[in-house]
């Protein structure tokens, strides 16, 4: 079994194993970062102030019709997708319309969220590699100088420990601006839910509210009672006789 692991050991320094599969790490996360860059900085991304905006002045004119077709030009947007969603049940009982927001909003989530979670993974992992490759570059180094000669000893120990720590160094490069760029991707996110949610929910609020009128009086036979006036009491009808 140890024969076998110093082998093992052994393959991995002679072949650059650990800094190899460090750098097609790296080279994995370079391409999640690029796709997901473009997604949520540029495929999602739109002006959602000025969007609802719109999309409530239909509401409020009644022309859903024309709202749909405001979200059917952005369908690749998230949010869109979520309002044309809602919107298409705008003629539906409360329960429907807070239906048709999970529905969409499940739809659309994993879009927002997708691969994310892998660049936080990348990061831990190419650290892990990284302090494993250290920790077998010293074992191989300790070996080695146990059976060197005296007067070498010192300098295959110095550069055994020296090529032992570019492991950690190669882990430590590719793990930290990793994990950089997946805070600000993940901030992203959260911004578009954040966005998503509460836009949809002024949209319910305003579907809600559209049909709502106010009595201008608010007991009309008391206001008809009054303008008739008041009739005589038996009193004067008698004084009148």
């Amino acid at each position: 079994m140890g024969e076998t692991m110093d082998g093992l050991m052994k393959w991995a320094v002679d072949y650059y194993m650990v800094d190899a599969t460090i750098g097609l790490m790296g080279l994995f996360a370079l391409g999640l970062i690029f796709e997901r860059v473009r997604a949520l900085y540029f495929d999602y991304s739109m002006n959602s102030q000025e969007f609802m905006g719109k999309i409530l002045k239909f509401v409020e004119e009644d022309k859903i019709e024309e709202a749909i077709t405001l979200c059917g030009a952005n369908e690749k947007k998230p949010l869109a997708k979520v309002v044309k969603r809602i919107l298409e049940r705008a003629d539906r009982d409360d329960s429907a319309i807070e239906q048709s927001l999970d529905i969409a909003a499940s739809e659309v989530a994993p879009g927002i969220s997708k691969n994310l979670s892998y660049l936080s993974m990348v990061s831990n992992v190419v650290t892990l590699i990284g302090l494993l490759g250290t920790v077998v570059g010293l074992i191989m180094s300790f070996k080695a100088v146990s059976f060197a000669d005296p007067s070498q000893k010192q300098t295959l120990l110095a550069d055994g420990i020296s090529l032992a720590m570019h492991a950690t160094a190669a882990g430590l490069l590719v793990a930290i601006p990793v994990m950089v760029v997946y805070s600000f991707l993940h901030a992203r996110q959260s911004k578009l839910f954040s966005e998503i949610d509460l836009h949809s929910n002024r949209l319910i609020e305003a579907l809600r509210s559209r049909d709502f009128t106010t009595f201008g009086v608010a007991y009309p036979a008391a206001a008809g009672f009054e303008k008739a006036g008041p009739s005589k009491s038996k009193t004067s009808q008698i004084k009148t006789v």
